[in-house]
């Protein structure tokens, strides 16, 4: 099965003397994106890979002879995993200002690593996008919307990574979602920063997996691991820009009773999640099926953000006598509250929110209209 994805068409986001930058975690699909591209582009291209030793020496050369014969006679030069090469900024760099009119493509597994490298050298150089794994505005165009709610339960359990997605058999599904798990899920982070192990971090992952929708303490998770709670704060942000986990801040225009100075962390992935307790039991066996809901819903809802270029702030909302709102937005200086509910009958909504807050609005987003939200906005 071709899987669609929204960035499909590369070409219109290609500019000359400018680099494209494709960011996303491992197994997202980035390669694929960028090799189904090529093989239909007319550019006349180079398709390199940041694993070879050879590529890596030119470009970290900083020898402008060296570099634009590398790249002669081409229109387009494509670097994959280009977070492999040391100093990849510099040499793209010296490339889109020294080569007229040719186009380039870098795309990377690990942002912290890519973007320390590209983001200087390569200011008012460069575009940005992020591949996440499929999300359900891809999905529809493969499925209408009465086939997409009706594989609700399989998106929940077993996520959008593409491996995932297109296996045949549940054991396909869990074998693919364990071995990026342990294969490749953490691969940069331990490559490249200083980190006493993946059982660390996977026990930090756990941990997260069983507090998804409650505030998280850096305190209180340092004392279950046995670290300091700024070496837990120092993994949460490798974490999160090794796009596996991401962070949610509360809301407040600073009265008393509302709750802001924790985060709520969310997997950019539920398959991902559940891989991570190793739980991919059905719905109907689950205990946690609210906040496999509360998960999904804010990753989509990123996913959506991202691809529809809906310009937005988002926070959850809680009081100290526990009264919530699981997603809020700011949006064009309104705000705009969602109740996360996978039940359709659930009703029940904050609605001192909207009496601090006038002019707000709240809904609850259950598993009958929460396409309606994904498009919200756009």
């Amino acid at each position: 099965m071709k899987l669609p994805r929204f960035y499909q068409n590369l070409e219109k986001y290609l500019k000359p003397n400018k680099v494209l930058v494709i960011y996303g975690s491992r197994q997202a699909g980035k390669t694929t994106l960028l090799k189904s591209f090529l093989a239909r582009t007319k550019l006349k291209y180079k398709l390199d890979s940041g694993d070879s030793l050879k590529t890596q020496e030119i470009l970290n050369s900083q020898d402008f002879s060296k570099i634009t014969e590398y790249v002669s006679g081409y229109e387009l030069l494509a670097v994959d995993e280009a977070q492999r090469i040391p100093n990849v900024g510099q040499g793209l760099k010296i490339i889109v200002d020294q080569v007229p009119g040719i186009k380039v493509i870098a795309t990377g597994s690990s942002s912290f690593e890519l973007a320390g490298q590209i983001g200087e050298p390569l200011t008012g150089r460069k575009r940005t996008l992020t591949l996440f794994p499929l999300s359900q505005i891809e999905l529809s165009e493969i499925y209408n919307p009465h086939e997409i709610k009706e594989r609700l339960p399989e998106w929940l359990v077993f996520g959008g990574y593409p491996e995932a997605v297109t296996a045949k058999t549940r054991q396909e599904k869990k074998g693919a979602l364990e071995e990026i798990v342990n294969s490749y899920l953490l691969k940069d982070i331990l490559e490249l920063e200083k980190v006493k192990g993946s059982k660390i971090l996977l026990d930090l992952l756990r941990l997260l997996a069983f507090q998804i929708g409650s505030e998280v303490s850096l305190t209180e998770l340092g004392e279950k691991l046995a670290l300091d709670y700024k070496t837990v704060g120092r993994y949460l942000d490798l974490l999160e820009k090794s796009f596996v986990i991401f962070s949610l801040r509360g809301f407040s225009k600073n009265l008393r009773k509302e709750i802001t100075k924790k985060s709520k962390y969310y997997f950019f992935d539920t398959g991902i999640r559940n891989a991570v307790i190793s739980n991919f039991n059905d719905l109907e066996l689950r205990d946690d099926v609210g906040k496999l809901w509360e998960n999904f819903l804010a990753a989509e809802r990123l996913k959506a953000q991202e691809y529809r270029k809906i310009s937005a702030n988002n926070y959850f909302w809680r009081t100290w006598d526990q009264k919530e709102v699981d997603w809020i937005e700011e949006r064009e200086g309104k705000l705009f509250g969602f109740e996360f509910k996978f039940s359709k009958k659930a009703t029940r909504i904050a609605r001192d929110f909207s009496k601090i807050y006038p002019g707000s609005k709240i809904e609850i987003v259950n598993s009958e209209n929460y396409l309606a939200f994904l498009e919200a906005g756009k």
